[in-house]
C-alpha cells in the first residue's frame, strides 16, 4: 500500500505535531496550517482522511517521454499529504499556482508541514509538478474529507451529531482576478495575445508579417489609449457636440480597422501553420480561440460605438482569460458591481459548512431548494458514517 506520508523522519525534520505555528498572526495561512495540524495529530480523523487520500495517485511530468507517469513507476512525485496541504492552502487563500509555488518553496512553516527538514533547502517544487498534482485534489475528494472533518468537529465540541440540524443558506461573490472589462480593452487583450503567440510560432517556423511586431503592438496600443481618453461632449453647442461624436466614431473605426489588419495576418499565419508545417489543431487552438474573441469584440465595438446599438448582456464577455467571470450586481451600498462567480454555502447553527455550490449564470432563488435537498443528503451520510 502506498504511504500517504512517509512515517520515517529525516535528520532535522520537525514532527508535524511539534511545528510551532504563530497563533497571534492575523494572516490566513497560520489558521489553515492549524487545521491541517489538527487533522494529522488526531489519529481517528487522520486515519479516515489518509484512507481517502490513498485513492489519489500522484503524478510527475516525465520530460524524456513527454507524458504523465505514476510514481509507482519509479519517478517520485508529491505525496498525498503534500497534495492535501497545498490543495487546501490554494482554496483557502483563493490563490493561483504561482503564489502556492512561492509559498511552498519559501515559507518556512509551510515547508515543515510538508515534511521538509532544515537541511532540505535543495528540495524545490516546479510549477508544472505542482499543477499536475494539486489538481488531483478534486471537489469529490474534498467533500468526502469535509464530512470526516465535520464529524471530528462535532466530537471536539461535544455536540450531538444525531440532533436536528438547523441551517443557514447564503451566497457571496468569489472575485476573479481581472481588470475592469470594456469592449476596447478586451479587444486589446485579444490582439495582444494573438500577436505574442504568432511571434512565438515565428521563432520556430517562418511566418510573414511579424518582423515589426513590437512596433505594431505599440501602434495598436496608442489607438487604444486615444479611445480611453476621448469623452463625449457636454457642450450646449450642437455643432461642437456633433464634431466630438464624429471624432469618437472615427477613433473607434481606426481602432477596429487596425485590429482587423492584425487579425487577417493572424488568420494567414494559422493557415501556414496548418497547411505548410502540418501543426496539429490542438496546438493551434489558442490562436483560434483568441481570433474568435477578437472577431466578437470588433463586432460589438462597431455595433455599440459606431452604430449606437445597445449590446445585450447575454452577448458580453467580461474576461478573455477567465471566461467564467460574471458581472454581478447585488445592490450593496458602495459596491454596485462585482466581477466573479456566486458561491452558495449552507452552514449549520454551529458554523460548520455542510454544502457549497458554485452558481454559474443563476441566482439565489433558483438554487435554494436544491441546496436544502443536497444538504439533507449530506447530513444523512454524516450521521450514518
Amino acid at each position: 500500500m502506498r504511504n500517504v506520508f512517509s512515517p520515517q523522519m529525516s535528520l532535522g525534520q520537525t514532527d508535524i505535531a511539534n511545528i510551532q505555528i504563530d497563533v497571534s498572526s492575523r494572516d490566513d495561512i497560520p489558521g489553515i496550517l492549524l487545521g491541517l495540524q489538527h487533522i494529522y495529530t488526531t489519529p481517528p480523523l487522520r486515519d479516515a482522511v489518509f484512507k481517502i487520500l490513498e485513492e489519489v495517485a500522484p503524478t510527475k511530468m516525465d520530460n524524456a517521454e513527454a507524458k504523465i507517469v505514476s510514481i509507482d513507476k519509479g519517478r517520485p512525485g508529491m505525496d498525498q499529504w503534500s497534495i492535501l496541504v497545498l490543495g487546501v492552502l490554494r482554496l483557502g487563500l483563493n490563490a493561483d499556482y504561482d503564489r502556492i509555488l512561492e509559498l511552498a518553496n519559501q515559507q518556512r512553516t509551510l515547508r515543515e508541514m510538508l515534511g521538509h527538514s532544515c537541511f532540505d533547502t535543495g528540495k524545490r517544487y516546479c510549477l508544472q509538478t505542482l499543477k499536475d498534482n494539486v489538481k488531483l485534489f478534486t471537489p469529490k475528494i474534498m467533500a468526502r474529507i469535509n464530512v470526516e472533518v465535520i464529524q471530528a468537529g462535532y466530537l471536539l465540541l461535544d455536540l450531538d451529531i444525531h440532533a436536528m440540524i438547523r441551517g443557514r443558506c447564503d451566497s457571496f461573490v468569489l472575485k476573479t482576478d481581472v481588470h475592469f472589462p470594456t469592449d476596447i480593452n478586451l479587444l486589446y487583450d485579444a490582439i495582444r495575445t494573438v500577436i505574442h503567440r504568432c511571434v512565438q510560432w515565428d521563432k520556430q517556423h517562418t511566418l510573414p508579417g511579424w518582423r515589426q511586431h513590437a512596433h505594431n503592438l505599440r501602434q495598436f496600443k496608442s489607438l487604444y489609449r486615444k479611445l480611453q481618453k476621448l469623452k463625449h461632449s457636454t457642450s450646449n453647442n450642437e455643432v461642437k457636440k456633433a464634431a466630438k461624436e464624429l471624432e469618437i466614431k472615427q477613433a473607434y473605426q481606426d481602432y477596429i480597422d487596425l485590429a482587423g489588419v492584425y487579425l487577417g495576418r493572424t488568420k494567414a499565419s494559422i493557415l501556414i501553420l496548418k497547411n505548410d508545417y502540418k501543426i496539429p489543431e490542438i496546438q493551434r487552438s489558442e490562436l483560434n480561440i483568441f481570433t474568435l474573441h477578437a472577431e466578437r469584440q470588433i463586432d460589438q465595438i462597431r455595433r455599440r460605438g459606431i452604430q449606437g446599438e445597445k449590446i445585450p448582456h447575454a452577448e458580453k464577455v467580461f474576461s478573455l482569460f477567465q471566461l467564467h467571470t460574471e458581472w454581478i450586481s447585488k445592490g450593496k451600498a458602495g459596491i454596485p458591481v462585482e466581477l466573479g462567480l456566486r458561491v452558495c454555502i449552507m452552514e449549520d447553527h454551529h458554523g460548520f459548512i455542510l454544502h457549497s455550490h458554485v452558481m454559474q449564470k443563476t441566482t439565489d432563488d433558483k438554487v435554494a431548494v436544491s441546496m436544502v435537498e443536497a444538504t439533507k443528503d449530506r447530513a444523512i451520510a454524516l450521521k450514518i458514517t
